[in-house]
């Protein structure tokens, strides 16, 4: 049974593509802002199955990738600091800080743990009230509500020993400052399914509309994202810019209420850093000030740190989308997912990561020529 359904779903994927290529009559470039959705596409070489001149530029919507080196060199220096337990997802503690990482901090005596929820880290500081626990809040608007109710629920149980480093960022202004970037070739964009399920898709006509780009929810699978992609490229070829939603069995207009009520409580709208491309105005969260006395960063005066990227790592060239993973240098030499130089080859949803592991070593010129063969042997 299951090979009769993958035979089917392929089935779908060829008839999905030769839509694609039926309906674009230029070429068209369109991000896919998560980075799961960059795994999915490069996984299944749905990029390769698109006709030539449709081009998949890989954003920057991995929370791992696009935390600043600063802030990983922050939480190096708050974990390795006796009487603390720092608590974080396991993606975290392979993601090269100046120095080291959270593995070798662990190795040399810290405390370092991981956790499947912030609420672990809630009652790891209730059972251990002589140790400072803190969590490393990492994340796009989906992981914020759980990280917003650990803070909320701390406070409500009067625990001080809790604390949390925020490295929270916001989709809809990294889209504008995409757009807004010097040399940006993106023309239309796929949304993030699981970003749109908490926070709904109300935030993205005002873009859509105002910056002349079609948007699509979408989701992970193979064949979320070519649909998404095919209803991209109908748009653009009509010359249309509205927002579609291609994953309503998941996302509605307004998002889940109940979370935006909480994450409004709990989080101030701030200015962000993000690696690679720098500060965006208004592109992330703070704790509010009604929950200020739980921020790592106040707590533990960490705030003179400053860091400087490697001399050889592209990782910001690969977020902005003005590279492919295989155009840097270092790319598969001093750059592995065993020796990363940055977090988009260390985290499984970074983009060079996703290049490595699937051995795409070939040029963006090569791709093209090979995306250009498939689409031809599937017309045959």
């Amino acid at each position: 049974m299951k090979y009769l359904t993958e035979f089917r779903n392929g089935e779908i994927a060829q008839r999905m593509a030769r839509e694609i290529a039926a309906a674009a009559t230029r070429p068209w470039k369109i991000m896919e802002v998560c980075g799961g959705q960059t795994h999915s596409i490069i996984k299944n070489g749905i990029d390769q199955m698109l006709p030539a001149g449709i081009e998949m530029i890989h954003g920057p919507g991995c929370p791992v990738c696009v935390t600043p080196l600063e802030l990983i060199d922050k939480a190096l220096a708050i974990a390795a600091q006796p009487g603390v337990i720092f608590c974080s997802f396991g993606d975290m503690l392979r993601v090269p800080g100046t120095e080291q990482d959270l593995f070798q901090v662990k190795g040399t005596g810290g405390d370092v743990r991981v956790v499947y929820s912030p609420l672990d880290a809630v009652e790891l500081a209730a059972n251990n009230p002589d140790r400072e626990v803190v969590f490393f809040g990492v994340g796009f608007e989906t992981t914020a509500p759980a990280n917003a109710m650990s803070v909320h629920l701390a406070k409500r149980r009067g625990l001080k020993n809790f604390s949390v480093l925020v490295s929270h960022v916001l989709v809809p202004p990294a889209i504008e400052a995409i757009l807004q970037s010097p040399g940006n070739r993106v023309q239309g964009f796929l949304l993030a399914g699981h970003v749109c399920s908490v926070m709904g898709y109300w935030e993205y006509p005002p873009i859509a509309e105002k910056y002349g780009v079609p948007l699509v929810v979408t989701g992970f699978e193979p064949l979320d994202l070519l649909d998404g992609i095919r209803r991209t490229v109908i748009q653009l070829e009509a010359g249309r810019h509205e927002v579609e939603n291609a994953y309503s069995r998941v996302v509605t207009f307004e998002g889940n209420r109940a979370a935006q009520k909480l994450l409004s409580e709990v989080f101030e709208v701030s200015d962000r850093a993000w690696r690679g491309i720098g500060v965006i105005p208004k592109s992330g969260w703070k704790l509010s000030e009604a929950y200020r006395e739980f921020d790592a960063e106040e707590r533990f005066e960490i705030s003179g740190i400053h860091t400087e990227e490697s001399a050889l790592c592209r990782a910001g060239d690969v977020l902005r989308g003005a590279i492919k993973p295989a155009e840097c240098a270092a790319f598969g030499k001093e750059c592995t997912p065993r020796h990363p130089l940055g977090a988009t080859m260390v985290s499984s949803e970074g983009a060079c990561a996703a290049y490595f592991n699937y051995g795409r070593f070939l040029s963006a010129e090569e791709l093209a020529s090979a995306g250009s063969a498939l689409t031809g042997a599937a017309h045959e």
